[in-house]
């Protein structure tokens, strides 16, 4: 079994023991070391990915051809790239385990299977995702209504472990920011 998404699933919806021997047959175990991809830029991503245990990031290379972080995820947290799984496109993101990780996969050609099967997963996908698109657009309001320093102080607040996790250069380029003008801004606030 696997705690930490059964644990994250029943958060939201009821999900009895026997829900989740079926769900088993639908997941996947990865074990990655720190640094090491599931996805590249260029292929097509093929699953969601629930972090078990671990730390991953997800982000591409500008035009500068410096790495620009879209996105975290923690423990109990789910990551993909849903442009490319929809459409089954190359991807133009990377997703890699900043900590040793163990992910969980969901392929999406079993999806549909797994909700035939489980119909209340489909609820807990549902309520999953539009949580997920809600926290984007906030970020999105945030990046236009906060300055540069309120945004770095409301995300160190709100999400302390990335801080502990997570190094000082990432957390920068989450944000928009300079690593340096992030090292400014531990100094000041700290």
């Amino acid at each position: 079994m696997f705690p930490n998404l059964i644990k994250h699933i029943r958060r939201f919806i009821e999900f009895d023991d026997t829900d989740a021997l079926v769900l088993m047959k639908y997941i996947q175990s990865h074990d990655l070391k720190r640094k090491e991809n599931i996805l590249e830029e260029g292929q097509i991503c093929r699953s969601y990915y629930f972090v078990e245990e671990g730390c991953l990031r997800m982000f591409f290379i500008n035009d500068k051809t410096n790495e620009q972080i879209t996105q975290f995820a923690l423990d109990g947290w789910w990551i993909c790239d849903y442009f490319s799984l929809i459409d089954e496109q190359p991807s133009a993101y990377y997703i890699q385990a900043i900590e040793k990780s163990k992910i969980l996969a969901l392929d999406k050609h079993l999806i549909d299977d797994l909700f035939r099967e489980l119909p209340l997963l489909e609820r807990y996908f549902r309520i999953v995702m539009l949580r997920a698109l809600a926290a984007s657009q906030l970020r999105s309001r945030y990046l236009y209504e906060m300055t540069k320093e309120e945004f770095y102080i409301h995300f160190t607040k709100s999400f302390p472990e990335f801080v502990q996790r997570v190094p000082q250069y990432m957390i920068a380029s989450y944000l928009g920011l300079t690593p340096e003008y992030v090292s400014e801004l531990r100094k000041k606030n700290l």
